[in-house]
């Protein structure tokens, strides 16, 4: 008689763990393998991103523009419009990684701190569009994700393509911030 409860609690587990699907594949966090710096360069808008502290204070108008610098290294200037209605920007610098063309280092602190390893944060072209009018960015710990575009909206199926890509690459997207309007 007390065979028959084990026997029970045993096919009720063996049922629960069948029934269980197994645990989708998640694709790594991988760069695009060819990008052309001078392509792009230049103004972008951003799309959406996923919340981060140095973003908060920005409610629209959200840009990110590059220049080419004669040392080799990228001008990179952010902007937006704040919740008062107030244009803020923050100048940075990024620097190339030797062999690998679609990822890049950017840091925003002065040049006398460019020495220390931590200024220095990941910014990996993950999805580039092959005529540069849109790219998603992000980094290899899924804690960072743009998406820019050329033009300051987004075709809504091509935003719905471009957010299943890294969600296969394992970015939550659940509190992604919508910041431009779709089309």
């Amino acid at each position: 008689m007390r065979a028959l409860p084990t026997l029970l609690f045993a096919c009720i587990t063996a049922l629960a763990v069948l029934a269980t699907p197994p645990a989708r594949a998640i694709d790594p966090v991988a760069s695009v393998a060819d990008m052309d710096l001078t392509r792009y360069a230049g103004h972008w808008y951003e799309i959406a991103h996923l919340p981060v502290s140095f973003q908060r204070q920005c409610a629209g108008d959200i840009t990110a523009a590059y220049a080419l610098r004669a040392d080799g290294r990228i001008a990179v200037r952010n902007a937006c419009r704040t919740h008062d209605g107030e244009q803020v920007a923050a100048d940075g610098v990024a620097r190339t990684v030797e062999g690998h063309p679609g990822r890049l280092q950017v840091r925003f602190v002065p040049d006398w701190l460019a020495w220390a390893p931590l200024v220095w944060a990941d910014y990996w072209v993950i999805a580039l569009d092959p005529d540069y009018q849109w790219a998603v960015v992000g980094d290899p710990k899924r804690k960072y994700l743009w998406i820019l575009a050329r033009e300051p909206s987004m075709d809504g199926a091509l935003f719905a393509r471009l957010k299943a890509k890294a969600e296969a690459m394992g970015y939550d997207l659940d509190p992604l911030v919508v910041a431009a309007p779709l089309r």
